[in-house]
């Protein structure tokens, strides 16, 4: 995605509120390494790509440091994902995260991003019962948890959930494909969207681009089926596991820099090996206290 963040030729610039301070801004560094203000990305930003043809990266993050780290490393969109119940409250499944839980998690990412537009899951059960649902709980993600927008899990079922919620003033990201909320009734991790199945997602798709969805993210879905659903909606399209077509790629950062041990997903590329670093660390540590090499007189008073 182009970092000039101007927006559309269709939309005004954006200027400063007419109450407060206005769009926090914070440097960032341009191609002649100087600093320059970086205005927040905006839901046009991310629609421009797509129109430009250019892409856009989206990181979870889950608190203040990660959050802080990935905006000012120019990471344009910050997912406080419902992956929190399995990487912050250490459940197996995202099933059991609850929308209290994950308030104060996206209210610390949301005050720490200056830049980055942060997407806030809606976590199982706080949605799927009825559209005035969906807007009660988006509502408090925007209100309490200071979000810029809201991801939902679903096909074209969720179409009237997604335009209530819209015309209520809540943003939307559709997430379509593998549903991780829906795994016991799509019979596990499972690659969604092959042969003939294709043309289901689709017509998923479209429906929730045309109910107002200004995004649709997919998971888990072969990759000439993905750049189908890009080619047939008009709004910017993210994978994880999709292939190489879409507007914008996400990744959950814990497997991203090699944070969490153990088997990953063929669709994650480990940047780095934290978990190493940080056992290495804690090992030295651990060794400087038990040898009494510290705390050291130059960390003494």
């Amino acid at each position: 995605m182009a970092t000039t963040n101007s927006p559309d030729s269709s939309a005004s610039a954006e200027v400063p509120a007419p109450y407060g301070n206005g769009p926090a801004k914070v440097p960032a560094p341009s191609s002649e390494g100087s600093a320059k203000l970086a205005a927040r990305v905006r839901i046009h930003h991310l629609q421009q790509a797509k129109r430009d043809g250019t892409r856009f990266a989206m990181l979870t993050a889950y608190e203040q440091y990660s959050a802080e780290i990935f905006d000012q490393a120019g990471i344009e969109v910050l997912l406080v994902g419902d992956s929190a119940s399995n990487n912050v409250f250490g459940n197996e499944t995202s099933l059991p995260v609850t929308v209290d839980e994950l308030l104060p998690l996206c209210r610390a990412v949301a005050r720490s991003a200056k830049r980055a537009l942060v997407v806030a899951d809606l976590p199982f059960g706080s949605y799927e019962v009825s559209a005035q649902q969906g807007v009660e709980t988006g509502v408090r993600f925007l209100k309490e948890g200071l979000a810029h927008a809201v991801k939902i899990e679903g096909g074209r079922y969720y179409a009237e959930t997604v335009r209530a919620m819209v015309q209520a003033g809540v943003p939307v990201m559709a997430h379509i494909g593998f549903t991780p909320q829906s795994e016991h009734a799509l019979g596990g991790y499972r690659v969604q969207g092959r042969g003939d199945d294709a043309q289901r997602l689709i017509d998923d798709a479209v429906a929730l681009a045309e109910a107002g969805a200004f995004c649709v993210l997919m998971e888990m879905v072969p990759a000439d089926t993905a750049a189908a659903v890009d080619a047939a909606v008009s709004v910017p399209t993210v994978g994880i596991g999709a292939g190489n077509a879409t507007t914008g790629q996400v990744l959950v950062w814990q497997d991203m820099a090699g944070l969490r041990g153990g088997r990953m997903a063929k669709f994650v590329k480990q940047y780095a090996d934290l978990r190493s670093t940080l056992s290495d660390a804690a090992k030295s540590y651990g060794d400087d206290v038990r040898s009494g090499q510290f705390p050291g007189p130059e960390h003494s008073f």
